[in-house]
């Protein structure tokens, strides 16, 4: 098994004190770019919709992510209710909208990722974690002299803050962020976030720093950057730009998922423009652009330039 990047700095003490700066935040909460200032140690929620506590929606092997997470005994998702994102077409609202979820305290949360791993998963995956930052350090100041050993994957729509993320270094073996518009209008429009483009950038040149493009080792991710891109009809997700950006600014090795999944859930039919799933000419357009721009690691042969 890969050395997870965490347990030195619990060897060192720095966990634990990362741990209690993001607990600190969360008092006038700080830990995202919605800068809520709500005062979530005591109990309040904040725009994420969850307050002192993580909310737990499902947990365990997941066969459903890349090949290089899942392998042959699945990827041990963590899936948090809540986010920071208020997303029209969301597929998993009943959970990032509705909250749905039980809550648990650094113990139980703690009790869940050992769970998982002894379930027998290549990695601890916390999908949404951009807004319960404080919760999983204090977990994992607890699961570790219990043995966890597993690689962390944080599985983020990309709209976290720098300061966040830095309480992360060291911590976080991949990043796999979502890398959704590169219009902030369209995004306010469409997710309900302001400055999407502005904060996702800076974001993902922190992940870039700190974890480096993708390594694989017989067939597993183990540490570094995966990037995530959910193409929308009408290219409203302004694809060539995002590309562009990766390729350009990030690295031209970088791991790039271009996701075709796309189809109206939630409030997608309200906006006419989001009433129909992505046509496979549109997904091609976006295969090539990337193609074209030198990226080449998770892009699918084909696709037009």
């Amino acid at each position: 098994m890969t050395y997870p990047a965490y347990l030195e700095l619990y060897e060192q003490g720095v966990l634990r004190e990362r741990a209690v700066a993001a607990r600190e935040r969360l008092a006038a909460c700080v830990l995202c770019p919605q800068v809520c200032r709500t005062d979530r140690l005591h109990g309040e929620a904040g725009v994420c919709r969850v307050g002192r506590e993580a909310l737990v929606a499902a947990y365990g092997p997941h066969m459903g992510e890349e090949n290089v997470l899942r392998g042959w005994r699945g990827s041990g998702t963590v899936f948090f209710s809540g986010c920071n994102l208020r997303c029209v077409y969301c597929q998993n609202y009943d959970i990032s909208q509705i909250a749905r979820g039980r809550a648990a305290d650094a113990a139980e949360l703690a009790a869940i990722f050992l769970e998982v791993q002894g379930e027998g998963c290549h990695n601890l995956n916390l999908v949404t974690p951009s807004h319960v930052i404080a919760q999983i350090l204090e977990a994992l100041v607890l699961a570790v002299p219990r043995g966890l050993r597993l690689p962390i994957v944080y599985n983020t729509s990309g709209y976290d803050s720098v300061a966040a993320l830095r309480l992360l270094d060291g911590v976080v073996d991949i990043y796999m962020p979502d890398i959704k518009y590169s219009d902030s209008a369209l995004a306010q429009r469409y997710s309900g976030i302001p400055r999407y483009w502005d904060v996702a950038r800076p974001a993902l040149r922190e992940m870039q720093r700190q974890v480096g493009d993708l390594r694989v080792e017989r067939g597993l991710a183990t540490r570094g950057l995966l990037i995530r891109h959910l193409v929308l009809p009408g290219d409203l997700a302004g694809s060539r730009e995002v590309l562009r950006f990766v390729a350009e600014e990030l690295s031209r090795e970088a791991w790039v998922n271009i996701m075709d999944q796309y189809y109206p859930a939630y409030r997608a039919f309200d906006y006419p423009e989001l009433s129909r799933r992505v046509t496979p000419q549109e997904y091609a357009t976006v295969v090539g652009w990337a193609r074209a721009l030198g990226l080449h690691r998770g892009i699918p042969l084909g696709g037009d330039r």
